[in-house]
């Protein structure tokens, strides 16, 4: 038991380099500077933390916190703050304008997964497809997940390039890895 745990740890700080692990089995970790606890859910857990207000806030405008509510299970690959800030200026608030919901549903479903995929799961994916494997999203287009180096990536389909910068942190409906790059469809 303490080596499978000790094997899971190694494997996940290798994820994410330096930038750290959250392993957040049973009990709270902090994004953002506040406790996400495996005993709520992603919507519930989201709002309180301080690096994903521009997230929470383009969720709410397409209407999908009762989704991120439900029981899922869900992989949400969430970009932070600075990811949304790379972003060309004015796309965000253009995107919260009623008008623009579809797309920004669409993007958004985009970082959703339908299923509950941890980041030692997607490192054995990687290798066991030789080096790239490529999930289906809630949007329905696909994303590509590889290694680099230390850190998982996750390519989109314009060619994007996100890394995981907080890992496997755990929710009642799935799990949220921190990621640093807006994905597009």
């Amino acid at each position: 038991m303490i080596s499978k745990l000790f094997r899971s740890a190694v494997v996940a700080s290798l994820l994410v380099g330096s930038a750290g692990v959250a392993l957040a089995q049973g009990k709270s970790v902090e994004v953002g500077g506040a406790p996400m606890y495996a005993s709520k859910t992603i919507a519930e857990n989201a709002p309180n933390a301080k690096n994903l207000t521009t997230l929470v806030a383009a969720v709410k405008a397409a209407g999908l916190v009762k989704t991120l509510d439900g029981a899922g299970p869900f992989t949400v690959f969430a970009p932070d703050d600075k990811a949304f800030a790379k972003l060309p200026k004015g796309t965000v608030e253009t995107l919260v304008k009623p008008e623009n919901k579809a797309m920004l549903t669409k993007i958004l479903t985009y970082h959703v997964v339908p299923a509950k995929a941890t980041a030692e799961a997607a490192m054995k994916m990687i290798k066991d497809d030789g080096g790239k494997h490529v999930v289906k999203t809630v949007e329905g287009e696909n994303l590509t997940l590889a290694m680099k180096g230390k850190n998982l990536t996750i390519t989109d389909a314009k060619g994007n390039v996100a890394t995981v910068t907080q890992a496997d942190v755990m929710q009642k409906n799935g799990v949220v890895h921190v990621i640093d790059t807006v994905l597009m469809p």
